[in-house]
């Protein structure tokens, strides 16, 4: 094997990231997230003083794994450059802002001729194949713009104008992709129509880069979108969105350096740009499970596709140009049933119904397949062969993961005993670079039955830090665990040796020579996967292991677009996960709340430690009753008034026992978007700046 061991690459500033795989989509990131100030890289290559070259061990298995790959199919590569109109030539993309909102020269080296030894073959092969930026065609009158943020821009003409379906994350990025193509397609014509294809921040987050709200208001441009866009674009992440953007850092690997030891892509594209992400609202939306609109004069054949790769997603066929728009439901990849930033698992079973549905609707006529991600797929027995592949992936996953679980094959155990059928395995769009077969087949188990393994040990487990004291003390004390760890490490049998060395840094979260040892034994576990989220999960373990959470501003997750977005029931739901029930012992009273603009009524209830709210009803004898129009309710969620503020100005009026407000507002907690993950990780306590107590979400935090 051909190495690449001693190349060396400048540590780049860390961009922020993304919510993508399905979420608030990092409906956020006007900055960069900055971590702590980093080391040149050593002679070795590698961006980490104390990281290390991959082993004897992780080598041959690199090498096993290249040799059962497919690399004599090389369609994609053929199918991936072709149409090419003009390549982007700027290899930097500047945010409104100041910082590097886009960099393609970081992932160059990826060009190198021979491998890596530290890169899994086939991750290495997405990697090259998504270095495509520029603009390319996919047939006369389709156009696509790639390699400019995680997604791809795509152009259809209409007879004013240009449709466009899916406009990136940030607005610049989708900027200067639409200004690469009127330089050399466009005509100078304008945006005749918008299609937001799904939920996801990575398809609608740019928007503002190439609309004019005012003319999405007066009706000039339609914006489409799939029904139930906006309540599921807002509330998939907002719950739990503090601990999904924390376990985001993982599995995006957003504080690792591109670099062969470090970030190498992210499956689906490069990365997530960090420009500034907006929300228009949609004008119109597709409700029938089949509906066909003429936008701009041209027909559209929607099909509706709920609770597959998003919440909310559709499909569309162009039947005059037989071209046939996936979304993200059929990409170049094994997708994620469960996403490891969290979310609720996805339906394979249902998912594979709907490319069945597609198939035989529009696949076996279609002439080009065109998506969100990745390249076209050109001629119809090409689009049928990708279709029936990707029909079967998710339909085996869930039938068999299935069959497994009921002859008694656990959720513990599921990942080491499925696996794909080899003639799945065989086909590179079935590849798990965005999911893998062996967390996607967890999920399967969790959907079905939940977390546990029927073990009744298993039922009530203690905490591991709770637990770990014991294993220490049974196995002989760390002395004796870090000898057996190294032992095992040498010996390349890095998953036994987590499974002791863990148990040690999580007795002992303040033993270095644990947390090391930890961290070189998760890197090599990470440079051995193919998967981009499986090998960031590990290397950000290593990394923080060794470095601790790294300090600095994190972009905020909820842009003004976002929050105007959330319902006022979605907001009080959030402020009732925000308080701390323990600061709510005793406390009791009722609030009326009155949105007079909008016409919506709440009675808000503060019983039992619980912050319950119930939209329709009003309290016949309330502690306090709140009038405010939502329109200025916004202001406060969003931060940039305070309540106190709307009141004294007579923004907001009250009657009654205002003082129940700063009781409220007292057991409300700002959550620190940096919580520990690994044990001895966080260097000081939270220094989480305090926000207003109503804000919708009060801390700055990156979103995938």
């Amino acid at each position: 094997m051909t190495t690449r061991r001693d190349f060396v690459q400048a540590v780049p500033a860390l961009g922020a990231a993304f919510c993508v795989a399905g979420s608030l989509a990092t409906g956020d990131r006007p900055a960069q997230a900055q971590p702590q100030s980093q080391p040149a890289p050593p002679a070795t290559g590698h961006f980490h003083p104390k990281g290390k070259a991959p082993s004897r061990h992780t080598t041959e298995v690199l090498t096993r794994a290249r040799d059962g790959l497919p690399f004599a199919d090389a369609r994609d590569l053929e199918e991936q450059k072709r149409g090419l109109i003009a390549p982007m030539k700027d290899m930097k993309i500047m945010a409104d802002g100041g910082h590097v909102a886009w960099d393609m020269e970081q992932f160059r080296f990826l060009d190198a001729p021979g491998e890596f030894d530290s890169i899994h073959p086939s991750l290495l092969r997405i990697a090259k194949l998504n270095n495509n930026y520029g603009l390319y065609e996919v047939v006369p009158g389709i156009y696509q713009v790639r390699g400019f943020d995680l997604s791809d821009l795509t152009m259809v003409r209409g007879k004013t104008g240009w449709i466009v379906f899916d406009p990136l994350v940030s607005a610049e990025t989708a900027r200067a992709a639409w200004k690469l193509f009127q330089q050399h397609v466009g005509q100078g014509l304008p945006i005749s129509a918008v299609i937001y294809s799904h939920t996801h921040g990575d398809h609608w987050g740019g928007v503002r880069g190439l609309l004019n709200e005012a003319d999405v208001r007066a009706g000039k441009v339609p914006i489409i979108a799939p029904a139930d866009f906006m309540a599921h674009t807002v509330a998939e992440n907002v719950y739990a969105g503090n601990a999904m953007n924390r376990r985001l850092f993982y599995q995006y690997g957003l504080l690792l350096p591109v670099a062969p030891h470090g970030f190498v892509s992210q499956g689906l594209g490069q990365r997530v740009s960090a420009g500034s992400v907006g929300l228009i609202a949609p004008t119109r939306f597709v409700e029938k499970p089949i509906e066909e609109i003429e936008v701009d004069g041209v027909r559209m054949i929607f099909q509706n596709t709920p609770n597959t790769e998003a919440p909310r997603e559709m499909n569309t066929y162009l039947p005059d140009l037989k071209a046939l728009w996936m979304a993200e439901n059929v990409t170049a990849t094994l997708h994620n049933i469960y996403t490891l930033r969290g979310a609720q698992v996805r339906d394979p079973l249902n998912w594979s119904k709907y490319i069945a549905e597609a198939l035989y609707r529009f696949g076996l006529e279609a002439e080009v397949m065109f998506a969100s991600h990745h390249w076209p797929r050109w001629g119809n027995a090409r689009i049928q062969e990708v279709l029936r592949a990707q029909r079967d992936l998710y339909a085996h996953m869930n039938n068999q993961v299935l069959h497994l679980a009921n002859q008694g094959v656990t959720i513990n155990q599921i990942h080491n005993v499925y696996a794909l059928p080899k003639s799945l395995q065989q086909k590179w769009e079935c590849r798990g670079y965005h999911g893998s077969a062996q967390h996607n087949a967890r999920g399967v188990v969790q959907r079905f039955l939940g977390f546990w393994d029927c073990n009744p040990a298993t039922l009530i487990p203690l905490s591991p830090s709770d637990s770990a004291p014991l294993y220490v003390e049974m196995m002989g004390g760390a002395d004796k665990i870090l000898a057996k760890g190294r032992q095992l490490h040498a010996e390349g049998r890095y998953l036994l040796a987590q499974e002791i060395v863990n148990k040690l840094v999580q007795a002992e979260p303040g033993n270095q020579a644990a947390k090391e040892l930890l961290a070189d034994i998760f890197e090599q576990i990470g440079y051995q996967q193919e998967n981009p989220g499986l090998r960031n999960s590990f290397l950000s373990g290593a990394y923080e292991l060794r470095t601790g959470i790294p300090t600095g501003e994190a972009a905020s997750s909820s842009s003004p677009d976002v929050i105007r977005a959330m319902t006022t029931e979605l907001f009080l739901n959030f402020l009732a996960i925000r308080m701390d029930s323990r600061k709510a012992e005793g406390l009791r009273f009722t609030i009326n709340l009155v949105t007079p603009d909008n016409g919506e009524k709440f009675i808000v209830e503060l019983e039992n430690a619980t912050l319950t709210s119930i939209a329709g009803f009003q309290a016949d004898k309330p502690d306090l009753t709140l009038t405010i129009d939502r329109a200025a309710l916004e202001q406060t969620m969003m931060g940039a008034k305070t309540l106190e503020a709307q009141i004294a100005d007579g923004t907001a009026k009250v009657q009654g026992d205002v003082s129940v407000l700063a009781k409220l507002a007292a057991t409300m907690v700002d959550f620190d978007p940096r919580f520990e993950v690994m044990p001895g990780t966080k260097a000081r306590p939270a220094a989480v700046q305090h926000a207003d107590a109503y804000q919708a979400v009060p801390e700055r935090i990156i979103a995938e």
